[in-house]
């Protein structure tokens, strides 16, 4: 079985989060698949960037749901960067895309451009929240989708199955082999994240993972980790 490799946020270690910098840099390192983060702007855009803030990320300050996307445009997200939209990812690469939204209004959104695009091969939704995975379920007949969770137990299992996902993605902190073994029975496939150190990297691999989210893309060129 592929060990797949997914660029967090493109390669967030050596470059701007959720960039198309940042995600062109994904591509040419041969990650396999990159993750991204959406979000609405007050106009209804789909943002791509982590927090419901722009604080952390860019020069401005306030929450993405009360700017527009211009206003979002005129933000400099690191080294010039500007905050793309979703579509404008969709044409700066062509690798596979792990897109995690945050609630069910951008699941809807999300669910127009995949319809609008035929994205279901290309594109797998994750979230943290079951309704937005069971939502963009019901709008994109056939879509792969992946419940994303940090404090967990056994439980996170059941919760996926309910769903209909097809994946966890996990926080390799919280995992244990009871809950990979009640994954596998399930007949899901396991991500783990954030994998940034050997050590971490002998984890995933002793578990025998189907794949781990980086921010360093030296996981695919050389199995190597920067710490």
């Amino acid at each position: 079985m592929n060990f797949l490799t997914i660029g967090h946020r493109g390669v967030m270690g050596v470059e701007p989060e959720n960039t198309l910098r940042s995600f062109v840099a994904a591509q040419r390192a041969g990650l396999d698949l990159i993750e991204l983060d959406l979000h609405l702007s007050k106009d209804g855009a789909l943002v791509v960037m982590h927090d419901a803030e722009v604080d952390r990320t860019t020069d401005g300050s306030g929450p993405i749901a009360e700017k527009t996307l211009a206003e979002l445009r005129a933000l400099d997200a690191g080294r010039g960067e500007r905050v793309p939209v979703f579509e404008e990812v969709l044409e700066a690469v062509r690798a596979p895309l792990q897109a995690e939204i945050k609630d069910v209004a951008a699941a809807r959104a999300l669910a127009e451009v995949m319809r609008a695009r035929d994205l279901t091969t290309r594109v797998e939704v994750s979230s943290f929240h079951d309704e937005a995975l069971t939502e963009i379920a019901r709008l994109v007949p056939g879509v792969r989708t992946a419940l994303v969770a940090s404090r967990y137990g056994t439980e996170v299992v059941d919760r996926a199955f309910a769903a209909g996902a097809a994946t966890v993605c996990l926080n390799i902190r919280r995992l244990t082999l009871e809950i990979v073994e009640h994954a596998r029975a399930s007949g899901l496939r396991i991500l783990g994240w954030v994998v940034n150190t050997q050590e971490h990297l002998r984890l995933v691999r002793a578990l025998e993972l189907d794949g781990a989210t980086t921010d360093y893309p030296e996981i695919k060129r050389t199995g190597r980790f920067t710490a």
